[in-house]
Parts: structure tokens; C-alpha cells; sequence
């Protein structure tokens, strides 16, 4: 039979995409995509620890830069799952 996703967790996966469906998360990520373009040019970087530096920053960038996708897929999963 058909089983549903939790309540709460169906409620978190809501909020997600209705705070990611706004222009505030649109003005986010685009002022994120120019600042990743900024930290991942090399040519500015001083030494080795910069460089690492760099490279976390730009690792947080992309979590929240793929947020939308990731939480897309993992809802799309959930769903899946329940529905077997």
C-alpha cells in the first residue's frame, strides 16, 4: 500500500522549497555564483594556506549553491521509497 512521508518531514521539505522559490534566494545564490567566481581565481591567491582557504570557502559555496538540487533529489527519493 501507499505509505506517507512523515508530517514533520514532509513540513521541512515545504518550507525549503517555499523559502528557495523566493527572489531573495534568487538574489542569494546570484551574489554567491559572483563570489565563487571571485575566491576561485587562483591567480589571486599569496601561498599554500590562502589556497586552502579558498578551497573551504568555496566548498561552503557549493553546499548551499546545490541546496535546491540536493533537497530536490532527496524529497524525490523519500517519495519513491514511501511509495513502493
Amino acid at each position: 500500500g501507499i505509505t506517507y512521508m512523515a508530517p514533520d518531514l514532509q513540513k521541512y521539505y515545504e518550507e525549503q522549497f517555499s523559502m528557495m522559490a523566493t527572489q531573495g534566494w534568487a538574489d542569494l545564490v546570484e551574489d554567491f555564483l559572483k563570489l565563487k567566481a571571485s575566491i576561485n581565481d587562483v591567480t589571486l591567491t599569496t601561498d599554500t594556506q590562502d589556497l586552502f582557504y579558498r578551497k573551504g570557502q568555496l566548498d561552503i559555496l557549493d553546499l548551499i549553491l546545490k541546496r535546491k538540487e540536493t533537497a530536490e533529489q532527496v524529497y524525490e527519493e523519500l517519495n519513491n521509497e514511501e511509495n513502493v
